[in-house]
């Protein structure tokens, strides 16, 4: 097996293991199920499959999301390790369909395995993480060029950097390890505009282990982020750090009807509200939505039932016009994954449930839009050639 699917699968049996005792109390609660909104029927969605990865030269296993110029032009990665291409890709898709191979990952120095969605500056810059060996950051400009910008180097430096970066006006990068630190339990770095990285923050288990995901951050320059295990309870944390290198746990999970594992970056709204999703807990254990006020009060907006509603939310949550949008990687009416969208009632519709072989199977990602509403993403298996997928959905 893998690194890539190490990591993927040790954090599916973690969330099923964190939420046998959920799925035991939900059974008590069948008398409340009244109250708790279903999942909607499988509305009319046009789905368009842009694109199947062959494998070899033009990559496989898309596990990242990507970004999209103001042209339509999509760029992504490809996380190899399937279909005779072993260290994976960084990829541009046009309007047409026609992809680019921006740079092929060699291992070592290089980098491989990239896992996440890239980052894209004014100038045309991406930006992106490499999670095989010990991690890279890298960048490939505008003309196709690749650089290495820092190479992790084990131990107290950090390793396996697995979230996506964000980019401040002055070309700072900041981003996380899942492992190593001090503690040897991830850490928040930040690299700057001359490649000088600096350790923001070593989690210390208690307040967190594992922060696979990326940061956000606000106006005054506070960051925040989860961890998938560590905290109260062993269960994940959402975190924040503010510019002084202080950290606060404003939520520990229990693994309960609450979530467990959350594993994907956050999105905020104006008042301070944070939205994400829990890859196990919940009602039946199968993954949540959560809503966390300026308080640290946690609501849980939708839960999972891993029918074909869907399972396993591993994708980051996308907010366009009053309603949630994102996948899960497992369940649906085939069990290959779901699109869907979640109202601001709690209502939650399936767009789209994936069949594997002509459209693609396991979207680990989240969404994108574009100004006409229509939804991009990957999925990471499948397809014409059964190497992953780049696709449409129009709601």
């Amino acid at each position: 097996m893998t690194s890539t699917e190490q990591h993927r699968d040790s954090i599916s049996r973690s969330c099923q293991r964190a939420t046998t005792g959920a799925l035991t109390l939900a059974m008590l609660f069948l008398s409340l199920l009244a109250t708790i909104p279903r999942a909607q029927a499988q509305e009319h969605t046009r789905f368009i499959l842009l694109y199947s990865f062959k494998g070899g030269r033009d990559g496989a296993a898309p596990i990242g999301g990507m970004v999209r110029d103001k042209l339509g032009n999509l760029y992504g990665t490809t996380a190899g390790n399937l279909c005779g291409n072993r260290y994976g890709t960084v990829f541009k898709l046009d309007p047409r369909g026609n992809q680019t191979v921006l740079h092929s990952f060699e291992g070592g120095a290089d980098g491989e395995a990239p896992l996440n969605a890239l980052i894209r500056d004014a100038a045309g810059n991406l930006y992106g993480t490499t999670y095989g060996g010990l991690g890279t950051v890298f960048e490939v400009d505008a003309t196709g060029k690749y650089t290495v910008l820092y190479n992790f180097r084990g131990g107290a430096d950090g390793w396996n950097p697995d979230g996506v970066l964000i980019r401040d006006s002055n070309g700072n990068l900041y981003g996380t390890t899942s492992n190593g630190g001090t503690n040897e339990y991830g850490t928040v770095f930040k690299l700057d505009s001359s490649s000088n990285k600096t350790t923001l923050y070593n989690f210390k288990g208690t307040d967190g282990v594992g922060p696979f995901a990326g940061l956000i951050s606000d106006v005054t320059g506070n960051l925040y982020g989860t961890t998938g295990y560590g905290g109260a309870y062993g269960f994940g944390t959402v975190f924040k750090l503010d510019p002084s290198g202080n950290e606060t746990v404003l939520y520990s999970f229990s693994g309960g009807s609450d979530g467990a594992a959350p594993i994907t970056e956050l999105i905020r709204d104006a008042i301070g509200n944070l939205y994400g999703t829990t890859s196990g807990g919940g009602a039946y254990g199968w993954g949540t939505i959560f809503k966390l006020d300026p308080s640290g009060n946690e609501t849980v907006l939708y839960s999972f039932t891993g029918g074909q509603d869907g399972k396993f939310p591993y994708g980051a949550l996308l907010w366009s016009e009053g309603n949630f949008y994102g996948t899960t990687s497992d369940g649906g009416a085939f069990g290959l994954g779901t699109v869907f969208k979640l109202d601001p009632s709690g209502n939650q519709t399936v767009l789209y449930s994936f069949k594997g072989a002509g459209d693609g199977a396991l979207p680990y990602s989240g969404l994108i839009r574009d100004a006409a509403g229509n939804l991009y993403g990957t999925a990471a298996y499948g397809g014409v050639y059964g190497c992953g997928t780049v696709f449409r959905v129009t709601p």
